[in-house]
């Protein structure tokens, strides 16, 4: 039966490694090493020793040589895959071979460092096994259900845990707030949150989309107008200003906004009183106002195209919303709460997602934010036949910028390094079919992997 470790995720005094090289002088080396980065780290300079341990210890990564006397490195690694779901494995070899990296990733290495690496090239194979370990146990844990989403707002990464301490701050005062951001960061959802945390929360919460509002309605929308006023007006109605009395308006996209209109908003925040359209005499309302915007405001002060004073009103307290790019592993525990959403909705079993698939939704930019991946992870548990997610079923926009993205900080010789690598491993390591894939010949292959490659171990 295969054995599952469950923990959340991993930070560096958390984290278990498991050594095994058959050198005493190389496992000094990476204990020395690793423990001085923070991680726990067991040793055994053979394969049944190394078993032994894991049948005794949790451990979330282990390390091993492939050549050892007796039982090999590929025997261990066919081991683990059999018997723990949940343990990465990083391969170290002094002899390399394009076949025995293949091999090695097919049975179920996620790397592959050749002897003798640098501390860098150590320290990033770990960081990036502990990543994916990390995404596996989010996706598959359920973790997002281990906190305490604030409102809705899911995520336990410290720019997220900013914006919780940030509203629980504004939340006891009646100050207004400027909320800016990203499109899709989920601008609403933290108005909402301050406003159901506050003393007013039993009162009304009002939601205005300034942006979705025709020009020349506004006006009637938010400070209401008496019956006869204009043509259409057959009744008195009061406005949005009116309904959140006592509570809460937020007042989203506020950039778009006239200059007339930014004037009226000024005098209401100024006096706390607004004129219904046709009518003389004042109002008094007792409103607080959250605003929203996915522009700089300041640059638009600047530029004459929004008014300084109503700025400097609207920014009393500010809230800024990080993108989904800087939110870290929260990226995880979203598209586990939103894959179970959807399934909830459609009556599906939940999918799971491969490593290599969750590997491209991290790797996404992702312009649109929260609602971007909220939108792309509701259309695979629908469209995905199957219970598993993998880069295939991606839209196609994704598998499209996972390769371009990646490849904007490297050099042309290591795109080129990767891309044969991976075509090799496609093929199991046939340098015929990976030549005729490549469209080269077999020749000019084997002189690309002598230079990008150490000697083969023949």
């Amino acid at each position: 039966m295969e054995k599952v470790h469950k923990k959340g995720n991993l930070n560096n005094k958390d984290s278990s490694i498991l050594l095994v090289d058959d050198s005493e002088d190389m496992l000094e080396v990476l204990r020395r090493n690793l423990s001085l980065k923070g991680y726990k780290t067991y040793s055994s300079q053979s394969v049944h020793e190394a078993i032994e341990i894991l049948n005794s210890t949790t451990i979330d990564l282990v390390i091993t040589d492939l050549k050892m006397p007796g039982v090999g490195g590929m025997e261990l690694i066919k081991h683990i895959r059999a018997n723990f779901k949940d343990i990465e494995v990083l391969v170290i070899t002094g002899y390399p071979s394009i076949q025995g990296a293949v091999d090695a990733v097919k049975t179920g290495a996620e790397e592959y460092l050749v002897k003798s690496f640098t501390d860098e090239e150590l320290f990033a194979a770990v960081k990036r096994a502990f990543s994916k370990l990390n995404a596996r146990r989010a996706t598959k844990l359920k973790s997002y259900l281990k906190i305490e989403p604030l409102q809705g707002i899911i995520g336990e990464s410290q720019a997220i845990n900013e914006v919780f301490n940030a509203i629980r701050k504004v939340s006891s005062t009646s100050a207004t707030v400027l909320i800016t951001g990203e499109s899709g960061t989920g601008k609403e959802l933290v108005a909402r949150a301050i406003h159901y945390s506050s003393p007013i929360a039993s009162s009304q919460f009002v939601p205005v989309n300034c942006g979705g509002i025709p020009e020349e309605l506004i006006e009637s929308e938010l400070f209401g107008h008496l019956k006869g006023t204009f043509t259409g007006a057959n009744e008195t109605r009061g406005g949005f200003f009116h309904t959140a009395d006592g509570g809460t308006i937020f007042l989203d996209e506020i950039s778009n906004t006239s200059q007339s209109m930014q004037i009226k908003l000024l005098r209401v925040l100024q006096d706390k009183e607004v004129y219904m359209i046709g009518s003389k005499k004042p109002q008094k309302i007792d409103v607080r106002v959250i605003a929203a915007t996915n522009v700089d405001l300041s640059s638009l002060v600047k530029k004459n195209q929004f008014r300084e004073d109503l700025y400097y009103r609207l920014n009393v307290l500010n809230i800024n919303i990080p993108p989904l790019r800087e939110r870290g592993n929260d990226i995880f525990l979203l598209i586990q709460y939103f894959a179970d959403k959807f399934a909830r909705e459609t009556g599906r079993p939940t999918p799971q997602f491969s490593d290599k698939a969750l590997k491209v939704l991290q790797d996404h930019h992702w312009p649109g934010n929260v609602r971007e991946l909220q939108n792309v992870i509701q259309s695979l548990v629908i469209m995905t036949e199957g219970n598993i997610i993998d880069v295939p079923d991606l839209p196609t926009i994704l598998r499209f910028s996972a390769l371009t993205e990646r490849g904007i900080t490297r050099t042309l010789a290591e795109v080129e390094t990767e891309y044969i690598r991976n075509v090799l491993s496609n093929v199991d390591g046939n340098k015929t079919k990976a030549a005729e894939i490549l469209g080269i010949d077999r020749k000019t292959l084997r002189e690309k992997i002598k230079k990008s490659w150490p000697p083969e171990d023949k």
